[in-house]
């Protein structure tokens, strides 16, 4: 394993197979490659490195999956954080301060999404974190009432429609005295409601139309563009030189093909 430019998680990784190695069994192989030994400050400090870096290379795998939508962003950037400050306590004075800059920098690259009303209803109409995730009871009262808000925009104008009733004569017209049946009115409390105490998973929109269409609004955007490059690559692949003559509807075919387990039912894709 080799630390390269274009993944972000290499150098983590290249690390932490180091530290595999007792310290007792690394130095001699130091002395035979012809490099310089560790000592047990540095091999203390490489371990700890890791410790703290973990949670960060686990938030970078999640965040560059292909399945991964954007609703995903803001928990996945608030376990994060909370996860990173909790190491602190742990950690000697070589790093104890590492954590902070990390959650800095976190806050820093990340400060126009953190509170961004986008990628709060994509969060929050994404079934398996709902709300779960927001641990501040105002922050989750504001973000309810951001769902409510936009379920209500969502929701198709209801139109009072005449209930078909048994024509009457004319003579009895003036004995029965009739009152405006109240037709049913779409409740947005009801249906966020509803939603936050239903399941986890996805087939669960299903259920609610206007939360659906807003999870399809809100989280059509990928959080990475790691999921891009790799159809870049994957079109590179696909289109190569002896395959020069390939109109575009049959290369977008082909392209589509490599990832239709992604549109497919599950148990399609274990046969």
């Amino acid at each position: 394993m080799v630390p390269t430019s274009t993944r972000w998680n290499s150098l983590y990784e290249a690390i932490s197979r180091i530290i595999t190695i007792p310290l007792n069994e690394l130095n001699p192989l130091c002395v035979k490659l012809g490099i310089k030994c560790l000592n047990e400050r540095e091999y203390q400090f490489l371990k700890e490195y890791c410790t703290v870096m973990k949670p960060l290379t686990v938030a970078l795998d999640i965040l560059q999956g292909d399945e991964c939508t954007y609703g995903a962003l803001l928990p996945t950037l608030t376990s994060l954080m909370s996860k990173t400050l909790s190491l602190k306590d742990d950690l000697s004075r070589m790093t104890a301060s590492l954590p902070d800059v990390i959650v800095k920098a976190i806050k820093t690259r990340f400060d126009a999404v953190l509170d961004s009303q986008e990628g709060l209803l994509a969060a929050a109409t994404c079934p398996k974190f709902k709300l779960r995730w927001v641990r501040d009871e105002h922050r989750r009262e504001y973000v309810k009432e951001l769902l409510i808000t936009e379920c209500r925009k969502a929701a198709p104008a209801t139109e009072n429609t005449n209930v078909s009733q048994i024509p009457a004569r004319p003579a009895e017209m003036d004995f029965f005295e009739f009152q405006n049946q109240p037709s049913e009115s779409f409740s947005a409390e009801k249906e966020v409601t509803d939603f936050l105490r239903s399941g986890y998973e996805l087939e669960i929109l299903n259920q609610f139309p206007n939360l659906k269409k807003m999870y399809m609004k809100y989280n059509s955007p990928t959080p990475s563009s790691a999921p891009v490059e790799r159809l870049f690559s994957l079109g590179g692949l696909v289109l190569s030189p002896k395959r020069n003559r390939m109109s575009d509807r049959r290369f977008e075919k082909l392209l589509l093909m490599r990832y239709n387990h992604c549109f497919s039912p599950k148990e399609n894709n274990k046969t």
